[in-house]
């Protein structure tokens, strides 16, 4: 037992004796958890840090030794994956602890701890030992590993490198509700998700006062899409939507409609909804005749049954898997229709509209996203440029729609035409925070 290992072991001695014995995995994994979450809350970022590496990588981390941990005994019959699963929850409990309390600094280098090239497997080494550095390097080629890595990254780096990275919330979101994670990386992953989301939306609004005023060019924020200075023009024409016939006004108007109309009749107005007012007619009919199909047959079961809550947010989702991915794995035949003929902002708005009518469909929406992300990560940015280009104007267009900032179109120059589109130049699109009516 190395001298940094005492302190455990004078604690929770049934941890590290009793159950080494006895194979209890379940007992000693508790006391470990209880161990990590008492001293996470009582002792400084480096003595945990130091209690860490004590448990998981001293003696593994020297050139030559023959030390086998004693929390690695506990799991050395077979028993890899909860060696992983206790590993990987100890660490999100330090993690969500740490980021509660601002302390993001020190989870970079909790990560760090990983990085020694002792760990890795060595030839005719030490059996037992090279055991431990086998689960060791396998939990840092891992998924796990990846997902933990998020935390540790400033919010610039997560934007860096692969294209996906700049999607980090919404596979932030999948982890979140994912029931296979612990509970702590579910909380730590809502969290930083809400956390990106924010310097997403605060970045756009400033950007957008900034980018049209006069001052300097050496003061505005960071564009953050990818579409530079055009994306005005885009922010222009989606504003413009918002009216006395706008979206959220069509959508409360549907809610009214419908109460009372079985499963049937939901279909065919939820339909009728959906496609009303999109510009393009003869995409409409294709659109329209291909998600009609998709979702008569659903649930034709239940069609004469009036519509609940319940069932009115699964038929939601059900939408939402019609236009992104069905099975949580490829994306949907209209999905890939409507993005490689180029109507990104089409497929924005249907999905709009069905979370302004179901505004608890929106995780069920961003856990599909996620999966989309998945599924187009192993392809180069240049192979997914319409995928990108969709991304970003979901992004934009729900950061105008569903969030608490209000954008509005002012006129500012004298125009001859009536119709606003022709001259989105003489309009400027100013921004503030919406106040809660509730309160």
């Amino acid at each position: 037992m190395t001298p940094n290992s005492l302190s455990i072991s004078q604690e929770y001695p049934h941890c590290i004796t009793s159950n080494s014995r006895q194979g209890n995995v379940q007992i000693a994994q508790e006391e470990l958890y209880t161990f990590f979450i008492k001293i996470v809350n009582t002792m400084s970022p480096d003595e945990v840090l130091r209690e860490f590496k004590a448990f998981f990588i001293d003696g593994l981390d020297l050139e030559y030794s023959h030390y086998i941990p004693e929390i690695y005994k506990i799991f050395l019959n077979d028993k890899e994956q909860e060696f992983r699963n206790t590993i990987k929850r100890c660490i999100y409990i330090i993690i969500n602890t740490w980021k509660t309390h601002r302390k993001d600094k020190y989870i970079k280098e909790l990560i760090n701890l990983f990085a020694s090239k002792n760990l890795k497997v060595k030839a005719n080494y030490f059996p037992g030992v090279n055991i431990c550095k086998s689960w060791l390097e396998n939990f840092i080629n891992s998924k796990d590993y990846q997902e933990i890595s998020l935390f540790a990254a400033k919010h610039e780096e997560l934007h860096k490198g692969h294209w996906a990275n700049r999607y980090t919330s919404y596979l932030l979101v999948a982890q979140s509700v994912n029931e296979n994670n612990p509970r702590e990386q579910q909380e730590a992953a809502r969290k930083l998700s809400r956390q990106i989301k924010e310097k997403y939306k605060f970045e756009l609004a400033m950007y957008i006062a900034r980018s049209q005023s006069t001052v300097s060019s050496t003061t505005r924020y960071k564009n953050p899409s990818v579409f530079g200075d055009n994306v005005l023009r885009l922010i222009k024409a989606i504003v413009l939507k918002k009216g006395a016939f706008s979206y959220e006004n069509i959508a409360n108007i549907f809610i009214k409609q419908t109460q009372g109309q079985t499963l049937e009749q939901f279909k065919l107005s939820i339909e009728k909804y959906l496609f009303f007012s999109v510009d393009n007619q003869e995409l409409v009919k294709t659109l329209q005749q291909q998600f009609a199909e998709l979702l008569s047959l659903w649930k034709e079961e239940y069609n004469q049954e009036i519509i609940t809550k319940e069932l009115f947010l699964r038929t939601c989702n059900r939408v939402i898997d019609c236009f992104t991915t069905q099975n949580g794995k490829e994306p949907s035949l209209l999905f890939i229709l409507l993005l490689t003929q180029g109507h990104s902002l089409t497929l924005v708005i249907l999905l709009l509209k069905t979370i302004l009518i179901s505004r608890n469909s929106r995780k069920h929406l961003e856990i599909k996203i996620a999966h989309l992300i998945h599924y187009y990560e192993k392809y180069p940015e240049d192979e997914c440029k319409w995928v990108i280009n969709f991304m970003e104007v979901f992004n934009i267009t729900f950061a105008i729609y569903t969030e608490n900032v209000e954008y509005n179109l002012i006129k500012i120059e004298q125009d001859q035409s009536s119709n606003p589109q022709l001259n989105l130049d003489a309009y400027r699109v100013f921004s503030q925070m919406k106040v809660d009516k509730q309160k």
